[in-house]
């Protein structure tokens, strides 16, 4: 038998109530398949992964359409290694390119080309259709202001415990 916590009848997850356990669960089946969904849509119209999209995005919107390896890295977030293998991927495709940094000989740069940015510009529009068909469309005005107020709350204390680095 669940029991209370504050007054307030338990879940089967402990510490949180049953209205606490349905918003995470609703919330985290969301995303996971928004993203699911966006990075299907993505392969399937620019052969490239909602990752892919998201760097390109980050690229083309960066002062010189450059960025540290180490600054994408926490921009989007991954991993190095696996930043590592798709930007050499994305490299591959003439989308990127790889440069020692002239201010650190350790450091790496990434630098969108030519036809990155076309590719950037292309699939930045397609990703915006998507988000406004499944995401967008589906809320009223007052929901997307307190998903964006939310979900900004929440990433400002994962940052404040060093959790998330700055984007």
């Amino acid at each position: 038998m669940k029991g209370l916590i504050g007054g307030r009848t338990a879940s089967d997850m402990p510490g949180l109530d049953i209205a606490e356990q349905k918003s995470w669960q609703n919330y985290l089946t969301a995303a996971l398949r928004m993203y699911a969904e966006l990075n299907v849509r993505m392969l399937e119209k620019h052969e490239l992964s909602l990752d892919d999209v998201r760097l390109l995005h980050i690229l083309s919107n960066s002062a010189n359409g450059t960025a540290r390896m180490r600054d994408l890295a926490e921009a989007m977030p991954a991993p190095a290694s696996r930043l590592s293998r798709q930007v050499r991927r994305l490299e591959g495709q003439g989308l990127v390119r790889r440069t020692a940094s002239p201010d650190d000989r350790r450091g790496v740069i990434a630098t969108i080309t030519d036809k990155g940015r076309a590719m950037a510009e292309e699939t930045t529009a397609s990703y915006a259709r998507e988000v406004r068909k499944n995401f967008i469309d589906r809320l009223s005005r007052s929901q997307i202001v307190a998903m964006e107020s939310s979900c900004r709350q929440i990433t400002t204390a994962l940052k404040q415990r060093g959790l998330l680095a700055d984007s």
